[in-house]
């Protein structure tokens, strides 16, 4: 019956959106009710109606031939339609090219236009979803989740900043998309980017879930695999980074400790007690050493927290040594200043 081109894949480095697209192309299911929601919505996110010479022309485009094939076989078994299946070059302003799959039905479009929902009572475009597709049941709402989801989904790699995104043709169908998405317990986010709305699900165990009731059950295994290595791997480096912060923090602070000990040393001279002139000096000759070693180096061994106290009154003592000195000085210096006044004031009389 068909009168599609013969157009084969390409062989290629397949990614993961590709892979799941091949996955959910393959869901044919056994319920005719749940393919004509699946077809229904894949046309309406695929392309749509166009006129032409005042005829219904039907056509849909897919990044993935596989996509376009489901379509195209639905539409001539379970709708007895003609279709071509044609192969699409694109190019876009900046040189690069792009092949896509686009399914017509161009002699019989007006036909399944009506059968498909995408003209309503009075003949008239729908701007949304067809209605048999807002009335179905969960697996219907499935359905048209993974009809939408093959004709402009995209999926991340898992990781930080996972999402899937499914690029929608106005507010209506993307509103009503969305409340699809809630009658089966998804949350997912309307969003207006370059004057195209989009669904997007941000929530990791959403997106898994999701991947799982369209059917992309190797997909969903792989997706959830990836994002544990993933966060394994986020949370070694945490920890490695953690670690480097952590030996940073401590060199700096061993560095600033030699230096406060060789003034402490250069202040009191010889008039250090004999056990805080032996912390100091292990900090001196043990730069890079922590508390914990120093300790260990003691002799005899003391705890971090002993040598800790005894560095700390080195600096202690050395800051009142200081102090006093300081104290002193000024007081001098006033007592000079107050003889000078006094002499002063002799030699005017």
């Amino acid at each position: 019956m068909g009168s599609a081109s013969a157009i084969s894949s390409r062989g290629c480095n397949v990614s993961l959106i590709d892979e799941v697209m091949d996955e959910l192309a393959a869901v044919h299911g056994n319920n005719p009710s749940e393919r004509r929601v699946q077809a229904s919505t894949m046309i309406r996110f695929g392309g749509g109606l166009h006129l032409i010479r005042r005829h219904i022309v039907i056509e849909a485009v897919f990044s993935r031939i596989s996509a376009a094939k489901w379509l195209e076989s639905t539409i001539e078994h379970d709708y007895m339609h003609d279709t071509e299946l044609l192969e699409v070059k694109r190019s876009t302003a900046q040189g690069q090219s792009s092949v896509k799959y686009a399914v017509r039905v161009i002699r019989q479009g007006g036909p399944l236009a009506l059968q498909t929902g995408l003209l309503d009572e009075r003949r008239h475009p729908v701007r949304g979803l067809p209605a048999h597709v807002l009335r179905g049941n969960k697996a219907e709402n499935i359905a048209a989740l993974r009809g939408a989801f093959l004709a402009h989904g995209e999926l991340s790699d898992p990781g930080r900043s996972s999402y899937l995104r499914i690029l929608c043709p106005g507010y209506e169908a993307a509103a009503q998309l969305v409340g699809l998405a809630k009658s089966i317990s998804l949350h997912p986010t309307l969003k207006l980017y370059r004057n195209t709305e989009r669904f997007e699900l941000k929530d990791a165990d959403a997106i898994e879930r999701l991947l799982l009731l369209m059917g992309a059950h190797r997909t969903s295994r792989e997706w959830s695999g990836k994002r544990s290595d993933g966060l394994r791997r986020g949370e070694a480096n945490r920890l490695a980074n953690f670690d480097d912060a952590n030996m940073r923090r401590s060199a700096k602070a061993a560095v600033e400790a030699s230096a406060k000990v060789r003034h402490a040393f250069s202040v009191l001279g010889d008039d250090v007690p004999e056990k805080l002139r032996k912390a100091g000096q292990l900090r001196l000759d043990h730069k890079d050493a922590s508390l914990d070693e120093l300790g260990r180096l003691s002799d005899p061994p003391i705890t971090k927290d002993a040598i800790a106290g005894r560095i700390r009154r080195l600096f202690q003592l050395s800051q009142k040594v200081e102090r006093d000195r300081e104290r002193m000085k000024q007081e001098e210096t006033d007592t000079a200043h107050s003889d000078q006044v006094k002499l002063n004031a002799d030699v005017d009389q």
